[in-house]
């Protein structure tokens, strides 16, 4: 029997879009597209960039909103009875200077993210990714190495990993993606994702 691990997107699953609550802050309303809206990450990024640059913000005033996002409700407590049973790991397109201080509020689970490039001056000058398709890449990966993946996201990006596996669950994502993949179940609530994880334990 293999071993089973669990894979979870983090925004829009566990915490909120980042960029989307830094629109707000930031009152630039073109920085609330994201992954749902562009599924092509590259270039939503560059844009973003593009848009940051044209504004003179960098990577302080980001990090400034994200100190203020927290959680989504009930999203520590589903992390960490899902840890207590199974291996958990995030895979994320976000980067490890925005998700740290989101880590340190959901217990420093494990996530696997990418890089930005920052000037001196704090200007986001570029970004690394990973790898090529990192979630389904990941995954993949994963397999190799002798574990199941049960994937779970929200979004465009998410779903290579979300069907690449064992199992895959869709959760808190939009009705266009839903009606284009009914074959995947599709979550509200962290206890009918929690139950339907276990289920497939």
């Amino acid at each position: 029997m293999a071993m089973k691990l669990v894979c979870l997107d983090l925004e829009g699953v566990l915490v909120p879009e980042i960029w989307i609550a830094f629109s707000k802050a930031s009152g630039i309303p073109e920085l609330k597209r994201t992954t749902r809206d562009e599924p092509d990450y590259d270039k939503l990024m560059n844009w973003r960039l593009g848009i940051l640059k044209e504004h003179g913000l960098g990577l302080k005033e980001i990090q400034e909103t994200i100190a203020t996002i927290d959680p989504i409700p009930g999203a520590k407590e589903f992390l960490d009875e899902l840890r207590s049973i199974t291996q958990v790991i995030i895979i994320s397109d976000t980067f490890t200077q925005f998700a740290t201080p989101l880590m340190k509020k959901l217990g420093w689970p494990t996530i696997f993210c990418n890089t930005l490039e920052v000037a001196e001056n704090g200007e986001i000058t570029g970004f690394k990714m990973r790898i090529e398709q990192s979630k389904l890449t990941t995954v993949k990966a994963l397999h190799s190495i002798g574990y199941e993946t049960i994937a779970c996201g929200d979004s465009f990006n998410d779903l290579g990993m979300i069907q690449y596996g064992k199992n895959g669950f869709l959760f808190k994502s939009t009705e266009q993606i839903k009606k284009d993949y009914p074959q995947i179940p599709a979550y509200e609530t962290y206890d009918e994702l929690l139950a339907a994880i276990k289920s497939v334990l």
